[in-house]
């Protein structure tokens, strides 16, 4: 007990560069208002950049922003903090301000498209078509029809495709010859450019039809070249993630295989599949090129995929663009307007994959 009594007190008080570091590591914090006075006064010394010019300049006072709240982070953190805390404090800052980054023009683009896209938001742009219309009125009726049908069909020959095929080279294929020929194919099919795609949908009703041949189902196969490998890498990336110990449990029940894969991987993985398949239609459905090709323009509805010309919200966005009518002002605010109509639609399909997903998860999974 003697040498236990006498050994405890050294443990206690300890050395004095122990107490030196335990203090510097103890010292004053930047967290909270510290943080947001330094990027305070970082927007200030980037809003001093107009005067040198005399006008405002949003990206050299964003960018002169950023850099002084780096540089200041880690200044004032070296002065308040120790010199570990502000090399964290460092760390954070260049990470926060890369995401502001790429977040900004994010919401540039939102933001202007719905400021553009709001003058012509009324019930007459969604109720009426360009048919017979010259100057100002009308609307794109007909293109979002064309857009529905047209992503319709291409998401019910893509995801079939593409979730099987992401099944095979998951659950089937494994380290064979032909999973990997089919592997590099879809690697290959990702890089594709739309044009290709477009061209190659043409070429393919040519043969059958004839030349000048313009539909939907057209369309529809060309974006459906751009869509499926996008549907399998997305879905075989979730499949992966799903543990093979609840495989082998099922199997230790006397499971078949394509049931494990049915009632159990399928559902465990099914959020991130229905993810990569929005994904996937966020994808194509902004395509262009590949839709002039094949189905064409029109002034009216057209409710035949398998006959005549189509047009979709891409392409009345490019028509209205490129090739105003006078007054040309109307033709550009259609185009905005349309392009506002496409990021609507992303955002309810983007939606109803959350939803969706959160009602099929399984009980116990996060």
């Amino acid at each position: 007990m003697s040498r236990t009594t006498e050994y405890l007190p050294s443990l206690d008080t300890g050395s004095d560069d122990h107490r030196q570091d335990h203090d510097k590591i103890t010292s004053g914090s930047l967290a909270g208002r510290g943080m947001l006075g330094v990027f305070g006064v970082a927007v200030v010394v980037g809003a001093l950049t107009w005067l040198p010019f005399g006008s405002v300049n949003w990206a050299r006072w964003i960018v002169v922003t950023l850099i002084s709240y780096i540089v200041g982070t880690y200044a004032v953190a070296r002065i308040v903090e120790s010199p570990r805390q502000a090399t964290d404090r460092l760390a954070t800052a260049v990470v926060s301000s890369a995401f502001a980054l790429v977040l900004l023009p994010l919401i540039s683009v939102i933001w202007t498209v719905i400021d553009k896209g709001s003058n012509r938001f009324d019930w007459q742009f969604y109720s009426e078509t360009m048919r017979g219309v010259v100057g100002e009125g009308g609307g794109a009726y007909h293109a979002i029809i064309g857009t529905l049908i047209i992503t319709g069909l291409t998401a019910l020959f893509a995801v079939p495709f593409g979730l099987f095929t992401a099944i095979y080279l998951v659950e089937y294929g494994g380290n064979s010859r032909f999973a990997k020929a089919v592997t590099g194919l879809v690697d290959v099919m990702t890089g594709i450019p739309s044009i290709v795609a477009g061209l190659f949908a043409y070429a393919l009703f040519v043969l059958i039809d004839g030349p000048g041949h313009r539909s939907g189902l057209a369309g529809a196969i060309a974006l459906t070249l751009l869509m499926t490998p996008v549907v399998v890498r997305a879905s075989e990336e979730m499949l992966r993630l799903v543990p093979n110990e609840l495989r082998e449990a099922s199997y230790a029940l006397g499971v078949p295989k394509w049931k494990t894969i049915v009632k159990v991987v399928l559902p465990t993985a099914i959020a991130g599949i229905l993810t990569g398949i929005v994904l996937a239609i966020a994808r194509v459905i902004g395509e262009t090129a590949p839709l002039l090709v094949t189905a064409g323009l029109a002034q009216g509805t057209n409710w035949n995929p398998l006959d005549g010309r189509m047009t979709t919200l891409p392409v009345y966005t490019y028509q209205a663009y490129k090739f105003p009518t006078l007054p040309p002002q109307a033709s550009i605010d259609r185009a905005w307007a349309a392009a506002l109509t496409l990021v609507i639609i992303v955002a309810v399909l983007f939606t109803a994959a959350r939803l969706l997903s959160s009602i099929l998860k399984p009980q116990g999974l996060k």
